[in-house]
């Protein structure tokens, strides 16, 4: 699939990129719904003076638990792989990189005490999906034993 916008535009459109994605406030929602309270990445960092790695996208920090929703395409998923034909080397070291960076991250909060899980988008993708996800993740928030700081959630 090639990319329809020129290497400018990209950029420009990435740049602007701040904020929550849709699945990561999609999640987000699902769970709160359920009665799980959470704190970002960055409020966490408010809260405690401390930065987390990788900036999670979730963290529940009385269950030493943190959320990371990745994007299929960002983070090289294997069910939902592709990368644009146009501009194939430049994405492939773009996602290799940023897959090496994701076991990085998730290494370092392990070795700080931290349980990680990853989301995949696709897991979030349908109501069905989102509602199996949320669970997921909730029997992870309410069920400890079940969670040890060396799990990691992948769909």
């Amino acid at each position: 699939m090639p990319d329809v916008m020129t290497p400018e535009q990209r950029h420009k459109a990435m740049a602007r990129n701040h904020g929550r994605t849709r699945p990561e406030r999609t999640l987000a929602k699902a769970l709160w719904a359920l009665g799980f309270r959470y704190l970002t990445g960055d409020g966490y960092k408010k809260r405690t003076g401390f930065a987390l790695p990788g900036n999670p996208d979730l963290v529940f920090a009385r269950r030493r638990l943190v959320v990371f929703v990745d994007g299929c395409f960002w983070h090289g998923c294997p069910v939902c792989r592709g990368i644009p034909q146009g501009s194939g080397d430049f994405w492939k070291k773009k996602i290799e990189g940023n897959v090496e960076r994701d076991k990085r991250v998730t290494e370092a909060l392990r070795e700080q005490g931290w349980t990680v899980l990853r989301v995949p988008e696709h897991d979030l993708k349908t109501k069905t999906r989102l509602v199996g996800t949320a669970s997921r993740v909730a029997k992870f928030l309410t069920s400890r034993e079940e969670a040890t700081s060396g799990e990691e959630m992948r769909s």
